[in-house]
């Protein structure tokens, strides 16, 4: 299932070989990734009122980077080391020219159990204004019973950091479609990976008694002119020029909408306030097929 050996209160981390980590940055993209991202992001939470922020899938720290200098107090958290490594070279590199980071609080942090991640960061009294947990990031986390069992709790822990009146932002692919159509959305917006170093993603999906149950996609990313050492594999573009890749696999729950929708509500309660933003549009053109559902649910 490309996931690797290592468990987190059983669940298995995907990013424990260090594949992804190590060309994370060219996947996402660089500034033209930040900059377009970072307006629909920034003023989302500036709409709600926000000032602290938890980002529960800080991964290699981009996102909570971006957020410190938009002037937000962020603690960051992941379930992978070998994604937290990163953030926490981030953090070295950029604090000796902004105090900023001498406040930023990352760690270890288990979705299953993140009121107990007090030894790497200090959650604030009375609770955080918004928790993130984004770039289809909550997909990660299977379903081993059937029931949605390890994901209404990891969204009851979400529930728990938040202060009354407080912010979930959590978003998840468009899994209708990939389903449906066994493939990708041929979306122009790519919201948050927008590296001009993809080759190619392959999309498999997993169905047990016609129901799917995992979706897997297999990463090749181009690493010409990067040292690479022998991970590495060579493909021809339709070009024809030959390049070196690098290549992962993640696994994902396919998170249908309205039952993800439900979920969510069935915590939250019902006449919890809740918006669905297709790639942050409110209202998309009726033929717009998004790339991912963005969920936006206020704590009562």
């Amino acid at each position: 299932m490309g996931m690797s050996s290592r468990l987190i209160n059983g669940v298995q981390d995907q990013y424990s070989d260090g594949k992804a980590a190590k060309v994370w940055h060219l996947y996402i993209g660089g500034k033209k990734r930040t900059n377009e991202y970072k307006e629909k992001m920034v003023n989302l939470l500036k709409e709600h009122g926000v000032q602290t922020v938890l980002d529960a899938a800080c991964g290699t720290g981009v996102d909570s980077v971006m957020l410190l200098e938009a002037g937000f107090t962020v603690k960051s958290v992941d379930a992978s080391d070998k994604m937290l490594k990163y953030a926490y070279k981030l953090r070295w590199q950029r604090h000796k020219n902004n105090p900023v980071y001498d406040d930023w609080e990352i760690g270890e942090g288990d979705w299953l159990d993140l009121e107990n991640c007090e030894d790497t960061i200090t959650h604030p009294e009375g609770g955080y204004d918004a928790v993130i947990c984004i770039g289809n990031s909550f997909a990660h986390l299977p379903d081993f019973a059937g029931d949605n069992g390890l994901h209404k709790l990891a969204i009851s822990n979400f529930h728990k950091m938040l202060k009354p009146g407080g912010i979930l932002i959590i978003d998840h692919r468009n899994y209708d479609h990939i389903i449906k159509y066994g493939a990708l959305p041929n979306s122009s917006s790519k919201l948050y990976y927008q590296g001009d170093r993809i080759h190619k993603i392959k999309t498999s999906v997993l169905t047990v008694d016609c129901e799917a149950t995992m979706v897997t996609l297999d990463y090749e990313i181009d690493i010409s002119g990067i040292p690479f050492g022998k991970d590495q594999t060579m493909r021809t573009k339709p070009d024809g020029s030959v390049i070196p890749v690098s290549q992962f696999r993640l696994s994902y729950y396919p998170h249908l909408l309205a039952n993800f929708t439900a979920m969510l509500k069935g915590i939250f309660g019902e006449g919890a306030e809740h918006k669905t933003l297709s790639d942050f549009q409110t209202n998309p053109p009726d033929d717009y097929v998004s790339s991912y559902f963005i969920h936006v649910i206020k704590k009562q």
